[in-house]
């Protein structure tokens, strides 16, 4: 019996001091450090697209109807079928394809910097395009995005008139690795190397420049990875897409795009956006 008690009397005081340890712990804890902070890689600097695959559809405009490899519903094959250039120069439209489900398949450079500490930045060459990929909330959570900023199903803008825009709007977070920790307010999880970005509140555009269309109601995934550098020197951007859209296609659309990374801005040419 008294072997039972005084056993139920260590564990009682094990327990007991768990809550005043943690509670230690945290007020010893410094202010979560700024997704700028704990970045895995550097995805600052100058990148340079590289085309080595679907050149037909990336470095020319492909023929009208010419949707192959996108897997667009019934609805979406008849619209890409009414395409029109000069009616969407005419509309005001000529940015169609550089809306943020295309941009980064479209050739030319890239400028990736730190708009401050919880936001990334990409301007682009072509179309002249800026995206802001926003982290998460002054919480110190990384990378944790709203429910709010998307519709009741969870995919596309709460309202058409809910400030959609070609780039539409970005929630990104850090890929996590799943070590770190404690039993006692031990590190955190660490990044691992990836940065996840989705983006809804778009205006409905084309994934191709010959009308291909996504709808206001599309959500565009994307992974961004760094890699190298390698023996040579060269250090890659590897950006992963995924499309979803209800209203134009019946699966996701996936697409790869590379970007090698260069020493500086000399070659810099931004050009404005074009119908075809």
């Amino acid at each position: 019996m008294t072997s039972r008690v005084a056993a139920f009397a260590v564990a009682a005081g094990v327990v007991a001091a768990m809550p005043l340890a943690a509670q230690r712990g945290q007020r010893g804890q410094q202010p979560p450090a700024s997704p700028r902070a704990i970045a895995p890689r550097d995805f600052t600097g100058y990148w340079m697209s590289i085309v080595t695959e679907d050149w037909r559809w990336r470095m020319v405009t492909p023929a009208k109807g010419d949707y192959d490899s996108v897997p667009l519903n019934a609805d979406g094959r008849r619209t890409a079928d009414t395409w029109d250039p000069k009616r969407d120069e005419a509309a005001g439209d000529q940015c169609r394809s550089y809306g943020a489900p295309a941009i980064m398949r479209v050739p030319g450079r890239i400028h990736i910097t730190w708009e401050n500490d919880t936001t990334l930045r990409i301007d682009t060459e072509a179309g002249t395009q800026t995206r802001l990929l926003r982290f998460g909330s002054n919480t110190g959570r990384i990378g944790v995005g709203s429910v709010a900023d998307r519709g009741p199903t969870g995919v596309g803008p709460v309202s058409a008139a809910d400030n959609a825009s070609w780039q539409g709007r970005s929630v990104a977070q850090w890929e996590l690795s799943g070590r770190g920790g404690g039993m006692f307010g031990g590190s955190p999880p660490r990044p691992s190397g990836a940065l996840k970005v989705v983006t809804t509140n778009l205006k409905a555009g084309y994934l191709r420049k010959n009308g291909v269309p996504y709808s206001a109601n599309a959500m565009l995934t994307e992974y961004f990875n760094v890699l190298g550098p390698e023996d040579n020197g060269d250090i890659w951007l590897v950006v992963t897409t995924i499309v979803q859209d209800p209203q134009y296609l019946n699966g996701r659309f996936f697409t790869s795009s590379h970007f090698k990374k260069l020493p500086d801005g000399a070659a810099w040419h931004p050009d404005a956006c074009r119908a075809s």
